[in-house]
């Protein structure tokens, strides 16, 4: 690969507030990983997750194996929320289950069965800060956190009646104190840690997205795009073989292209 072409990939990389890294004299490092996977995420420091059906593969940042995780009781696991590498959250939405892994991809703590606390209809789960989690209650229309002893510690209430809108929310993250649930209809919601709804971004029709500090990264058609929510400011550039791309993740200046069979990545 010549640096012709890596300063394309810069040049793609640019999203308004962007700042390029990647100069002629300076080769980013080009990790691919060969595999087949249903889903993908990067935890805060660069460790690489796969997913296919009942298995989670962890490696290393420069795209080494690492550790491998299956619990074929559960069956497929929905989603994975890895920003914090010591405390993995996995969720088995056919069974209503929670699991916890270490940075080992070992099980650290008991199971959490979402039906044993009360909720047989939780659509989304998510890690939230000092070892909480967040579920979205299909049911009640409700956000509710938990502490790590699975006890409640706050919730919002019935959004349709808070919000005046039907929900039917596709993702969600906590990120620096504040919950980010994803809307394609509406937009991206933000509620504070207690459950207070804070703002509305307009951001619509969004698969997934991803926060560093004051920017949200997101796949738009054949776009990679960033928002700066506090300027209100939108940029996008077109991605180099979009049409081949299953999924996409940028964070910090880092780049991972996910195919049918392999994940590349491009890092500093």
């Amino acid at each position: 690969m010549n640096n012709t072409w890596l300063l394309r990939i810069c040049i793609l990389l640019l999203l308004g507030a962007i700042a390029c890294s990647f100069v002629q004299d300076k080769t980013p490092k080009r990790v691919v990983i060969k595999a087949r996977f249903d889903q993908f995420t990067i935890d805060n420091i660069g460790n690489i997750y796969t997913v296919l059906e009942e298995e989670i593969v962890k490696y290393l940042p420069n795209g080494k194996f690492f550790a491998r995780y299956s619990n074929l009781k559960l069956g497929k696991i929905s989603s994975v929320d890895a920003t914090n590498p010591l405390k993995v959250l996995l969720y088995y939405k056919d069974f209503q289950q929670l699991v916890f892994l270490d940075n080992q991809l070992s099980v650290n703590s008991n199971e959490v069965s979402l039906e044993n606390l009360g909720f047989e209809q939780t659509e989304l789960a998510c890690a939230g800060a000092n070892n909480s989690f967040w579920i979205y209650d299909r049911k009640n229309n409700e956000l509710l956190r938990f502490n790590e002893n699975s006890k409640k510690i706050s919730s919002t209430g019935n959004l349709k009646q808070i919000l005046k809108a039907n929900l039917d929310p596709n993702f969600m993250r906590e990120y620096n104190g504040f919950l980010y649930l994803n809307c394609p209809e509406q937009g991206v919601y933000v509620f504070d840690f207690y459950g207070a709804f804070s703002k509305l971004i307009p951001l619509k029709g969004l698969r997934g997205l991803r926060i560093d500090e004051e920017i949200i990264y997101y796949r738009k058609d054949s776009s990679l795009c960033s928002y700066n929510f506090k300027l209100l400011e939108e940029g996008c550039k077109p991605l180099p073989d979009h049409s081949l791309l299953k999924s996409v993740n940028y964070f910090k200046q880092s780049l991972y292209l996910a195919y049918k069979d392999s994940l590349v990545a491009f890092t500093p």
